[in-house]
C-alpha cells in the first residue's frame, strides 16, 4: 500500500535524506556559550578574586601599609607569589647566564691570570656593577616598563605609542625588533651549547666526550629540539618549573659568591666608578675599548626584561629584580675576589681558557654548578622563544609581518604562543649549530645584534619622552644612554669577522621581511575602496531577484578584515560580479575579532534592511577556537528564527549535515599585480615578497577550520593607480594606393569618374602638413569629407 501511496513514499525518501546527514560528524555548537571547563576555570577564578578582595579589605584595615598594598594590587603593579615565579623562569634566564663567561673572557682578552691585577679586577667589576645599573636597572627597570602599550613592552610596543610624531621612527624600531629576533636565534645555540659543554669538566664523563667529539653538539640539538616541542603548553605551565629552578640558581650564584668574597671584602671599592672608567683608558687595559665588548656580556638579557613584560606583569619584575640584581653582583665579585686571591697560584697558570665560575668551587661543588649551568642555559633560551613571540605579535598589528596563527594557550592573553615562529626558530637554531659546530665559534657572533636592539630602543625612548614633556630628561637619557651604547656597539663590532657577521646577515634578512610588507601594506591599502549601503544595495538586489542565473550557492560566505559593519569591501561586491555573477539567496561579509577575555563569544548582525546581505562580526575571546563553520551556522538559524533570514530546506545531505540550512560556500580573496599598475619597481618587488611570503606563512583556511568545506580563493587584480596606455593608431585609413601591376588590367582598378574622393586624403595631409594640424584629426577630417563628397557625387 505504501508504494501506491505518494505521500508516503515522499516522506520515506525524506527521512532517508536526513539519515544521510548523520553520517558526517560536522561540528555544531552547543546550547551553551561555555563549556563545562570554562565555567569551572572561570569560577574558581572569581574565587580567587573574591578572596584576594577580601584579603585586601583585611589588610587596608591595618594602616597606611595596608593601604599602600591595596593600591599596588589594584593596578598594573600588582604582585602575585605564583607569577612571580613565573617571571624568574621566563624573563631572567638570559641575564642569569651571563656570569659562565664574563669573568672568562676578560681574562682572556688581558692576558690570562696573571695579568689580572687589583687594578685591573676592579675596573672590571666596576664597569659590570654599574652596567647592569644603569642599563638593566635605571634602562629598562625604571624607565622603559613605566611606558607600556596595553601591558604590552619590547620595542614594536614602544613604537605603537609614539609613531605618529615622525614617520623616520619605523627605522630605527624596524631595525631594533630585526636584530632582536636575530639575538633570539643564536641565543639558544650558544647558552645551551655552552653549557653542554660544560660537562667536559666532569672527571667521570672526561673519557666519554674524549671518544665521542660530537657528543656535546648531539645533546645540545635533542635538548634545542624537545625545548621548542614544548612551547606549545604555553609559557605559565613552563615557567613555574623554570621559576623554581631559577630560584635555586641565582640562590647557588650568591651563596658561592658570598664564600669567595670572605677572601677579599675590599673589592666593593669597585662599587666607585672611577675605577671602571680610570681602568678602560688606562695603558694597562690591554683590550682597550674592546673590554666593553666583554662588560656588555653582563647585560644580555636587560632587553627581555622589557619584551616579556606582558606575558608576567611589570609588577612582578619589580618585586623580584632586587634579588635578582644582588645574586649578580654578589657572583661577579665574589669571582672578583678569587682571582685577586690567585693571581700568582702556580697550579693555574697552566689552565687554557680559564673559567673562574667554575674553578672557583670545590670539586664537588663544581658538578652542582655543571648541572645548574645547564638548566640555566636552557632557561635563558626560553627567555628569548618567549620574547620573540611578543615581538613577532607586535609586528603583525603593526602589518610589518604576515598575520600568523597565534595560540594563547595559558589564562592571560599575554602569554601565546605562534606555531609557525616557533617551527622558523628552532630550524634557524639547529642551522646555526650546524654551520658554528660548538659554542666557541657561536659566541663569535652573539650579542652583537642585540647592541642594535638597545640604541634603537634609546632613540625611542628617548622621542617618548621628549613628547611626554620631559625634555631636559629625554636629552639627558639619551646621550647618556647612547653614549654608553655605542661603546658596546663598537667594542662588539671587533667579533664580525669571526661569526658577527652571521648575525647581521639575520638582522638584515628579517629587516628585508618587515620592510617588503610594510611597503606592500601601504600599496594594497592605497587601492582598498569601500562601497556604502546606496552603491551596492541596488545591484545586489537586482542580481539576487534575476532567476535567469541560476545559483552558485545558497550562501555565500566571504572573511574580511574590515570590522567596520556598515560598508561592504569593494573586493566583495567585484567577486560577486566577476566573470559569471553569483546569485545566493544571502551573501555574508565576516569579520573576527579576538578580544582580551579568554572565553568571549559574541556577535552582531548588520542586514541593511534586507534580507539577502548581511555584515556580521564575531568577537571571540583568545582562548576561543575560531573554527568558524560551526558558528555560521549557528548565527543562520539564529536569523531563520526570528525571520531575518527566509527559511532555507536543503534536500541532498551535505559535508555539513544541516538540512535546515541551504548549501554554504566560503569565498577568500587574495590580490594580485597587474602589469598596467602604476608602481615603481620597488613597490612591484614588495608585493612580489609580500606574496611569496604570505604564501609560506600558511594560508587562513586551515586557521578557520575551513578546508574541508573546499572554500573557493579567488585572485583579484591590484591595480593601485594605472596607467594609461597611449592610444592605437589605425592604420587601415592611411595605407597607400596600390601600385597597379604591369600585367592585365583589372577593371576594379580603373578609376570611377563619378568618384571625387581621389587624392583627397594626400590634399589634406599636404594641407595638414602647412597649418601643423595633428595628422591622425587630419586623417578623420579626410575621411569625414570622403564622405560628403560620395553623397554629393551620387546626388
Amino acid at each position: 500500500m505504501a508504494e501506491n501511496n505518494p505521500q508516503s513514499g515522499s516522506k520515506a525518501e525524506e527521512e532517508a535524506l536526513l539519515r544521510a546527514d548523520t553520517f558526517t560528524n560536522a561540528p555544531k555548537v552547543s546550547r551553551r556559550t561555555l563549556t563545562k571547563e570554562e565555567r569551572e576555570q572561570i569560577a574558581k577564578q572569581r574565587e580567587a578574586e573574591t578572596k584576594e578582595q577580601e584579603r585586601l579589605a583585611a589588610k587596608k584595615a591595618k594602616g597606611p601599609i595596608g593601604r599602600w598594598w591595596l593600591r599596588l594590587q589594584s593596578g598594573p603593579d600588582r604582585v602575585s607569589w605564583g607569577m612571580a615565579i613565573v617571571a624568574l623562569g621566563v624573563v631572567y634566564g638570559d641575564i642569569g647566564t651571563s656570569p659562565l663567561y664574563t669573568a672568562q673572557t676578560f681574562l682572556s682578552g688581558q692576558g690570562g691570570l696573571a695579568a689580572a691585577n687589583r687594578e685591573a679586577v676592579l675596573g672590571m667589576l666596576s664597569l659590570v656593577f654599574w652596567s647592569i645599573t644603569l642599563i638593566t636597572t635605571v634602562k629598562y627597570v625604571f624607565i622603559a616598563m613605566r611606558i607600556d602599550n596595553n601591558g604590552e613592552g619590547g620595542i614594536f610596543a614602544l613604537y605603537s605609542l609614539i609613531r605618529r610624531y615622525g614617520r623616520w621612527l619605523v627605522i630605527p624600531a624596524m631595525l631594533g625588533g630585526a636584530a632582536f629576533l636575530a639575538d633570539s636565534v643564536l641565543t639558544p645555540a650558544v647558552s645551551i651549547s655552552s653549557a653542554v659543554e660544560g660537562l667536559k669538566t666532569i672527571p667521570l664523563m672526561e673519557p666519554l666526550f674524549k671518544q665521542n667529539t660530537e657528543l656535546t653538539l648531539m645533546i645540545t640539538v635533542v635538548i634545542i629540539v624537545v625545548l621548542f616541542s614544548v612551547q606549545s603548553r604555553g609559557t605559565e605551565r613552563i615557567g613555574k618549573v623554570f621559576g623554581s629552578m631559577v630560584l635555586v640558581w641565582f640562590s647557588f650564584l650568591a651563596v658561592v659568591g658570598v664564600v669567595n668574597l670572605s677572601n677579599d671584602w675590599t673589592v666593593f671599592e669597585a662599587l666607585n666608578p672611577i675605577y671602571g672608567i680610570e681602568f678602560l683608558f688606562s695603558p694597562h687595559n690591554a683590550a682597550g675599548i674592546a673590554l666593553m665588548g666583554t662588560v656588555f656580556l653582563s647585560t644580555t638579557g636587560a632587553e627581555a626584561l622589557y619584551s616579556d613584560m606582558g606575558h608576567v606583569g611589570r609588577g612582578n619584575i619589580y618585586f623580584t629584580w632586587p634579588f635578582i640584581k644582588v645574586a649578580l653582583v654578589l657572583c661577579y665579585f665574589g669571582q672578583g675576589a678569587w682571582i685577586l686571591k690567585n693571581q700568582n697560584n702556580p697550579d693555574l697558570a697552566q689552565i687554557d681558557s680559564l673559567n673562574p665560575f667554575f674553578q672557583m668551587m670545590s670539586p664537588n661543588v663544581r658538578y652542582v654548578a655543571v648541572a645548574l649551568s645547564v638548566t640555566a642555559g636552557v632557561i635563558a633560551s626560553q627567555a628569548l622563544i618567549t620574547g620573540a613571540f611578543t615581538m613577532v605579535s607586535e609586528a603583525t598589528r603593526l602589518n610589518w609581518m604576515p598575520h600568523l596563527q597565534v595560540r594563547y594557550p595559558a589564562r592571560t592573553r599575554g602569554q601565546l604562543y605562534i606555531p609557525v615562529i616557533n617551527m622558523v626558530l628552532c630550524v634557524a637554531t639547529l642551522a646555526v649549530l650546524a654551520i658554528f659546530r660548538d659554542s666557541e665559534h657561536i659566541s663569535a657572533a652573539y650579542g652583537l645584534a642585540l647592541t642594535i636592539t638597545m640604541i634603537t630602543t634609546t632613540v625611542l625612548l628617548g622621542v617618548y619622552l621628549w613628547h611626554d614633556g620631559k625634555r631636559i630628561g629625554a636629552i639627558i637619557f639619551t646621550i647618556l644612554f647612547l653614549a654608553i651604547q655605542i661603546m658596546f656597539f663598537v667594542a662588539s663590532m671587533a667579533k664580525f669577522l669571526h661569526g658577527g657577521w652571521f648575525t647581521m646577515l639575520l638582522t638584515f634578512a628579517i629587516l628585508g621581511i618587515m620592510y617588503t610588507w610594510n611597503e606592500g601594506t601601504k600599496l594594497e591599502r592605497a587601492q582598498r575602496r569601500h562601497m556604502q549601503p546606496q552603491d551596492f544595495l541596488p545591484a545586489l538586489n537586482k542580481l539576487h531577484d534575476d532567476f535567469r542565473i541560476p545559483y552558485f550557492a545558497d550562501n555565500i560566505v566571504y572573511l574580511t578584515s574590515d570590522s567596520e559593519t556598515k560598508r561592504l569591501d569593494t573586493d566583495i561586491f567585484f567577486s560577486i560580479f566577476a566573470d559569471h555573477p553569483k546569485r545566493a539567496r544571502a551573501w555574508w561579509a565576516v569579520s573576527v575579532e579576538t578580544t582580551d577575555e579568554p572565553f568571549t563569544r559574541e556577535y552582531c548582525v548588520e542586514d541593511f534592511g534586507t534580507n539577502y546581505v548581511f555584515r556580521v562580526r564575531m568577537r571571540l575571546g583568545f582562548k576561543v577556537s575560531q573554527s568558524l563553520p560551526a558558528y555560521i551556522h549557528q548565527i543562520m538559524h539564529d536569523l531563520s528564527k526570528t525571520g531575518e533570514l527566509p527559511k532555507q530546506k536543503s534536500i541532498y545531505p551535505k559535508v555539513d549535515a544541516d538540512p535546515n540550512i541551504g548549501t554554504v560556500r566560503y569565498v577568500l580573496i587574495h590580490k594580485a599585480l597587474m602589469p598596467e599598475s602604476k608602481v615603481s619597481e620597488r613597490g612591484a618587488l614588495s608585493l612580489r615578497i609580500k606574496y611569496a611570503i604570505r604564501h609560506v606563512a600558511g594560508s587562513p583556511t586551515k586557521w578557520f577550520g575551513l578546508a574541508p568545506y573546499n572554500p573557493l580563493i579567488e585572485v583579484q587584480p591590484l591595480f593601485v593607480s594605472t596607467r594609461r596606455p597611449p592610444r592605437l593608431k589605425r592604420t587601415d585609413l592611411l595605407e597607400p594606393a596600390p601600385v597597379p601591376s604591369r600585367g592585365k588590367a583589372d577593371p576594379a582598378a580603373a578609376p570611377d569618374p563619378l568618384d571625387t574622393t581621389t587624392g583627397l586624403g594626400q590634399l589634406v595631409r599636404d594641407s595638414e602638413a602647412k597649418t601643423g594640424i595633428d595628422t591622425e584629426a587630419g586623417a578623420g577630417a579626410a575621411a569625414k569629407a570622403g564622405a560628403k563628397s560620395g553623397a554629393a557625387a551620387k546626388n
